[in-house]
Parts: structure tokens; C-alpha cells; sequence
């Protein structure tokens, strides 16, 4: 029999040892292994819970049981999830993490342990919660050259973002109501700021194009400047407003990895995705577009994730040599923010002659105390802001606009 170790008992960890058990017949059955759950870590006691006697404090005493073949990594952070997720693996114990952070800072050097130790680092979860994307990515879609990936990767905004669409809440008012719904934490910062979706991308681009990439190398921006004018100049244009996180390989070799509000036309099928719900679009020279949707986050669509790459790993034979990327010494392969050609919403205090004059080929949107809005040709981000520059007037907001 193969033991399985849950490191964390918090919302992802319960809901993978839940699942487990009221599945268990037909994980067995789908694993080909018989499977059981032997240790919980957690320095809290659940004396309550039927899962009580498996709970543990110690990390060796899982790190020193040779019966422990299969650890799932459910803690969060990277303070001491690393330590022991590094430990687990350097002792040849398959883990699967729903651990973004994680993944998004370590994932190089942890998928080089486990290969070195003839094991898995698996994190299906850590993007995307029940929405199968890592997987499709290295297995599935092997066969294309992927170009492009970008989408929704984080629930609470794109629920945030609908709000202030549908009901035309103010940003203030929409975030208050998520976090009385649970979707966001009393600090929203890594939600709302969009560090969240960043490292999510960080892992699909590491993925995508076989290099790490850092989150702190890659630019990023929240939701909390939106305002619902943006909201309504953005349907007048023809789209929404969606947090988008992108990766693209450029022509010139190098990759342009982004995090930011993005005007997102109708005819994309992202812009119709509301509410919590996350969607993913790949783009492959064979397969032109396909796009993953779903529930992006919750204790059991994370959870299902988690006990998905459990299975995997209970089924291998050794490490998967497909799921991998390699660190990077530099970040020279990554195109820098002001060379991203775009075409830019700009809302600005000024009038028609003042903008005619720097740009041309301009789509005006609205005029409305004061302020202008419009959306300027395709041109890099500095050719933007030397334009803007040039008019001299306040800027009072801008939006990229979604080019995948």
C-alpha cells in the first residue's frame, strides 16, 4: 500500500483528505495502487475531526516514514512550504502542491530535485483550481508550438470587475461585497493588485516556453484604479474590462510576460466570463485557439486538482519529463514593458485638437466632464507615453487592449 501524506489542514487541505475518503473506491480503482491518507501536518489539533488521530506536528516523522510515498502540499506560501516540500522530494516522496506562490518562485529547482530522485513535483492546482491546464499544456497540446497564453486566472477580481459591469458598483463597493462572500481576504492586496494572477502566469509562461520566470520580473497591475466610467466607455468601445494575465513568444525571440486590466473586445470569448469563473485561452500553431473554464478557486475544485495529481503520481513509474523547465540565469530573454506594442484606452483631460495633433488614427469613445477618452493605433508603450507626453494634460486613466 502507498501512504499519502496532506501537509496543511486549512480550506484546500481538508477538502483533498474529504475527497479522498468519500472517493476513495474509485481513486484506488483509477490509481491501479491501493492508497491511504497516514499523516496530516498541521501545528493545530482538530479533536473534532474524524481525521484526528492522523493529524501530526513534525515534519520529520513523515520525511523518516519510508512508507510514505505521495505527500500533497497544501499549506500556502513559501516560508515553510519550501523547506519541506524540498525535503519530501530529496527523499524520493512524490509531492503535488496547490501552492502558487510556491511554484511560481521554486518551481525550477524543485522540478530539478525530483528528477534528480527519480520522483514528481506535480501542481496541477496551483493554477486555475479545477480547471485542467497544466496537464492539457504538456501532454495534450505536446504536439503544437505554443505562441500565446493569456486569461482570467484569478476569481475574485473577475467577480469584483462583473459587478461594477452589471451593476455598475464602484470598485469600493464591489470589493467590500466579495469579501463579506468569502471570495476575497480581509487584505485583498494579492487579489486586487494583481499579484495573484502573476504568479499563475509566471508558471503557464515557465511552462509554456521552458524557462523561469520570476514574478518580480514581470510587470504587473490591479483593478483597484478601475472605475465604472472605464467600465462604460469599455461597452461603448464593443468589450469588458477583464484582469488579464498574458505570456506571448515575439517575433524577435523574446517573450512579453504582463499582468494587467485589458479593454477586452466581444468577439473574444473571454470578455463574456463573469463572476468567479477563470478562462484560459492557448494559442498553438496546430490548434489555432483553445480555451479552459472554470471555477478557478474553492475548497474542492482546488482539492480535486490536488487528489487528480495524487493519482498521477501514485500511477508513474518515475519523473515526468515533460512537466519541466529550466532556471534562467538572466531575465535577457524577457522583452522589456515599454517595447509591448498595443493599442492603449486613454481617458485624459484635454480636447480632440490637442490629441489630433501627437496621434493619429484615433477611435474616440466618449467626452464627459472634461475628460476625453480614446483608443490610440497599435504603437510600443514608450511611443505611448511620449505622445501623452507631448499633449501635456492629465491622464486620467488607461487600459491596454487585449490583442490575443
Amino acid at each position: 500500500m502507498m501512504k499519502i501524506a496532506v501537509l496543511g489542514f486549512g480550506v484546500v487541505g481538508s477538502g483533498t483528505v474529504e475527497l479522498f475518503y468519500r472517493n476513495k473506491d474509485s481513486i484506488i480503482k483509477k490509481a491501479g495502487k491501493d492508497l491511504d491518507i497516514k499523516y496530516i501536518l498541521d501545528i493545530r489539533d482538530f479533536p473534532d475531526s474524524p481525521y484526528a488521530d492522523k493529524i501530526v506536528k513534525d515534519i520529520d516523522v513523515i520525511l523518516n516514514d519510508d512508507e510514505v510515498k505521495l505527500v500533497a502540499e497544501c499549506m500556502g506560501g513559501v516560508k515553510f512550504a519550501y523547506g519541506f516540500v524540498k525535503s519530501c522530494l530529496q527523499k524520493g516522496k512524490s509531492v503535488a502542491t496547490s501552492n502558487k506562490e510556491l511554484v511560481a518562485q521554486k518551481g525550477a529547482e524543485l522540478l530539478s530535485i525530483a528528477k534528480e530522485n527519480n520522483c514528481n513535483f506535480f501542481f496541477e492546482a496551483s493554477v486555475g483550481g479545477a480547471i485542467p491546464i497544466i496537464r492539457p499544456m504538456h501532454q495534450c497540446l505536446a504536439a503544437n508550438e505554443i505562441s500565446a497564453v493569456a486569461g482570467i486566472l484569478n476569481g475574485t477580481t473577475n467577480f469584483i470587475l462583473t459587478k461594477m459591469i452589471e451593476e455598475k458598483m464602484p470598485f469600493d463597493e464591489a470589493l467590500s461585497l466579495a469579501q463579506k462572500l468569502g471570495y476575497a481576504e480581509s487584505d485583498p492586496t494579492a487579489d486586487v493588485e494583481g499579484l495573484d494572477a502573476c504568479r499563475k502566469i509566471c508558471i503557464l509562461s515557465s511552462l509554456a516556453f521552458g524557462k523561469h520566470i520570476y514574478p518580480d520580473s514581470v510587470h504587473t497591475e490591479g483593478i483597484s484604479a478601475i472605475t465604472v466610467r472605464d467600465i462604460a466607455d469599455a461597452k461603448k468601445w464593443g468589450g469588458e474590462v477583464k484582469l488579464i494575465g498574458s505570456t506571448k513568444k515575439l517575433d524577435n525571440g523574446k517573450i512579453m510576460t504582463l499582468v494587467a486590466p485589458h479593454f477586452v473586445c466581444r468577439g473574444n470569448l473571454i470578455s463574456s466570463v463573469s463572476d468567479v469563473f477563470n478562462a484560459i485561452m492557448v494559442s498553438g500553431d496546430a490548434i489555432d485557439k483553445a480555451m479552459f473554464y472554470g471555477r478557478g478557486a474553492g475548497k474542492f475544485p482546488t482539492a480535486s486538482a490536488v487528489v487528480a495529481d495524487i493519482i498521477d503520481m501514485a500511477k508513474a513509474s518515475g519523473t515526468s519529463i515533460s512537466q519541466v523547465w529550466e532556471e534562467a540565469e538572466d531575465n535577457s530573454f524577457l522583452e522589456n514593458i515599454e517595447n509591448n506594442k498595443v493599442e492603449m484606452y486613454v481617458r485624459i483631460k484635454t480636447d480632440k485638437e490637442s490629441i489630433e495633433k501627437v496621434f493619429s488614427g484615433v477611435d474616440f469613445i466618449s467626452e464627459e466632464n472634461g475628460e476625453l477618452s480614446f483608443v490610440t493605433p497599435c504603437l510600443s508603450e514608450k511611443e505611448i507615453d511620449e505622445k501623452l507626453s507631448q499633449i501635456g494634460a492629465e491622464v486620467v486613466s488607461r487600459i491596454r487592449v487585449l490583442d490575443i
